[in-house]
């Protein structure tokens, strides 16, 4: 059963755009030619966005192709299908790449036994607050954040993993 994501780049350097527009071709094993735009917040930066179907597992394929660049800013989304959870990927330069389980609605999941090792290891209320913090990707998202924005109303591309 295929299921999709959506692949945000929200900011690279001019020279890299190839590069990512062959890396996600070599994940999907189809051509990629992405519309790329201006960044606003990050002058002489690129951003693009395309949606994508695939099996499940994708999201993470893509998303350690994107890895290879450390100076990008990207998300990369994978919804759930029947029996496999969701997944969402975010890599800021300097913070590395954050994944996590999502359910339908796109909210970040975390298990039981997550939850209670977190408790267990907190030794305060400021503990625990930066524990789930971090659980949740907030300085991912915190970064993130204002290239979101300024890719609001972008062109997106839709592509279709081939094998």
């Amino acid at each position: 059963m295929p299921t999709r994501g959506v692949v945000y780049v929200h900011s690279t350097p001019l020279a890299v755009c190839p590069h990512v527009e062959w890396a996600i071709a070599r994940v999907l094993v189809a051509p990629v030619n992405l519309k790329w735009t201006a960044q606003p917040v990050d002058p002489g930066a690129r951003r693009a966005e395309c949606g994508w179907t695939g099996r499940p597992g994708t999201g993470a394929e893509l998303a350690a192709a994107l890895r290879q660049w450390p100076m990008i800013r990207f998300e990369v989304t994978e919804e759930p299908s029947p029996g496999v959870d969701g997944e969402r990927f975010m890599h800021v330069p300097g913070r590395g790449l954050f994944r996590a389980s999502v359910g339908a609605a796109g909210d970040i999941q975390l298990g039981e036994d997550r939850l209670r090792a977190i408790m267990a290891a907190a030794r305060a209320p400021e503990a625990l607050a930066h524990a789930l913090d971090k659980a949740l990707g907030t300085a991912w998202d915190a970064e993130l954040e204002p290239y979101r924005h300024a890719g609001d109303g972008a062109p997106v591309t839709l592509l279709t993993r081939v094998g």
